[in-house]
């Protein structure tokens, strides 16, 4: 066959369905405005196409006649307004008879039966029937009519129309998905709103879940889709979304403030303990009295306290951001473990508290930051020293297991009680809250413990019974494969939370906690 015959047999044949398309589309808008008590079927849209097609020759043949009878002026208009008034007559004509045929037919196979209704008017929602196109065939649901007093007359309308444009190609995508094989698509869209109030947004968020209809062959047939506002939880992941922007914020100022603080307050301790050393050191006169270089060395130690609790604080403030930098190296562990029991074995010894390590040979070195590891065993140590009386024992373990090093402070103090224990690690938060404490302190030392052990990829447990003392033992990877480079993407979270709930034994008394310590992203 000449190709060019084919193309025009394609270009015909195309016309039609437009046509046809057309034609129905304006049957189905008239019926439904006109004839409202029952939807039309396709045997009614087929009868209405035959009749148009029939009556387009009658509308050329009346004028036609007429004129030759009584003249063009008089005869054009009149074969016309005849032509359409036997057209309207005829269409509804054959529409009424259609369907008093149809009811008494149903009448007479079911007398007592109650009319049909849609199981989908019981659905919550507008469910839409789709073809393959995307044009609305059908409609119902219990909220029918709520939808369609926001929609624009979806009826033998590509429902695409209707959808505001930022989303029209999500809706094409969920269409091409349905034709490639899936069976459920479900997408959130806006439509627009056509007639805006005063309290009424300009669009309608709403959420399409769409079901594929297949015929026998398994090709796509029609789209079953059920429509439901969802208005209030866009109103809600609003309100969650700006609620974490203003958490987000106030730990960014929180942190800031804790940074720029401690910075500024380290100038002037600085300035403190360098002139309370040469007043000390008696360089520019001797002091008169003891009193005098005792008032001195209060100063000194004060001073060295507050800076001590000012670096920690800067310290948990870079963690908390997510910016504290860890220096690995390989080093000798037992070597820096031995400097951290000299460094401490005063205070021991001033509090009447016996200091000892239990150190096997050839632990070997470990990758670590030196300095972390430094302050995580200081800080163990000395809340070991602070909570235990005197005449009592801290004892410093370490070994290696496996891939790891465990080190563990063990101390026969005042223990710890079971509802207290998940407090512990919490920033400025100290077990004994009770307004004659004993001891002092700022509650960062277990807090900047768990953040550096987090951060290091290591795990954190406690082991604690009332009046008889504590063990605290930290693992760290030996070659140092667990730690966490913190960036402006990647914040540990401070401190990690509790991994476990706490577990108390009834019959011991004794409470044990077992913190994983993970870096985990905030």
């Amino acid at each position: 066959m000449n190709p060019s015959r084919i193309s025009g047999v394609v270009v015909l044949r195309k016309m039609s369905d437009a046509w046809t398309m057309a034609m129905d589309a304006l049957l189905l808008r008239v019926l439904a405005r006109h004839f409202g008590t029952r939807a039309a079927d396709a045997a009614e849209l087929r009868l209405l196409r035959r009749l148009t097609a029939g009556f387009a020759a009658a509308l050329v043949l009346f004028p036609a006649g007429l004129t030759l009878i009584l003249g063009a002026a008089a005869g054009l208009p009149i074969g016309v307004s005849l032509a359409f008034s036997l057209y309207l007559i005829c269409a509804v004509a054959l529409v009424a008879g259609t369907r008093f045929g149809a009811g008494r037919a149903a009448d007479a196979r079911e007398p007592d039966a109650e009319p049909m209704i849609d199981p989908w008017d019981y659905c919550p929602g507008l469910f839409l029937t789709l073809d393959t196109a995307g044009v609305v065939r059908a409609s119902g649901g219990r909220d029918r009519d709520l939808f369609l007093s926001f929609l624009r007359e979806p009826l033998a309308r590509p429902f695409v129309e209707q959808v505001h444009v930022s989303d029209r190609l999500a809706f094409a995508r969920a269409l091409d998905d349905l034709r490639l094989g899936a069976d459920i698509v479900v997408i959130d869209l806006r439509l627009d709103r056509p007639v805006l109030g005063l309290d009424q947004a300009q669009f309608l968020n709403v959420r399409l879940d769409m079901t594929a209809v297949r015929g026998p062959d398994g090709q796509l047939s029609a789209v079953r889709a059920q429509m439901l506002d969802i208005e209030g939880e866009m109103q809600m992941r609003d309100a969650v979304r700006a609620k974490e922007h203003e958490a987000h914020a106030a730990h960014e100022l929180k942190s800031r403030f804790l940074a720029a603080v401690s910075h500024e307050m380290r100038t002037p301790l600085n300035a403190i303990l360098g002139f309370s050393d040469i007043l000390a050191g008696e360089y520019f006169g001797k002091l008169e009295n003891d009193r005098q270089r005792e008032y001195v060395q209060l100063i000194r130690q004060s001073g060295a306290h507050l800076l001590s609790v000012v670096n920690t604080m800067l310290d948990m403030s870079k963690i908390e951001a997510g910016r504290y930098e860890l220096m690995l190296e390989s080093f000798d562990v037992a070597e820096t473990l031995t400097e951290c029991e000299r460094m401490l074995s005063l205070q021991a010894t001033a509090k009447g508290v016996k200091l000892t390590s239990r150190l096997p040979r050839g632990l070997g070195d470990i990758t670590a930051d030196s300095r972390a590891l430094r302050q995580i065993v200081i800080n163990l140590i000395g809340n070991a020293i602070k909570f235990t009386p005197a005449g009592g024992a801290v004892t410093l373990d370490a070994m290696r297991r496996g891939s790891d090093f465990v080190v563990s402070i063990s101390d026969t103090g005042v223990g710890i009680a079971p509802e207290k224990m998940a407090l512990l690690g919490r920033p400025f938060t100290q077990i004994q809250d009770d307004l004659n404490r004993n001891h002092e302190g700022s509650g960062l030392g277990l807090s900047l413990v768990k953040g550096l052990t987090a951060l290091h990829g290591g795990t954190f447990m406690i082991e604690s019974r009332k009046g008889e003392g504590t063990v605290v033992t930290v693992t760290l990877p030996a070659d140092g494969s667990g730690t966490v480079v913190a960036d402006d993407n990647n914040m540990v979270e401070f401190p990690p939370r509790l991994s476990q709930p706490v577990s108390t034994d009834e019959e011991s008394g004794k409470a044990a906690t077992h913190d994983k310590a993970e870096a985990k992203i905030a």
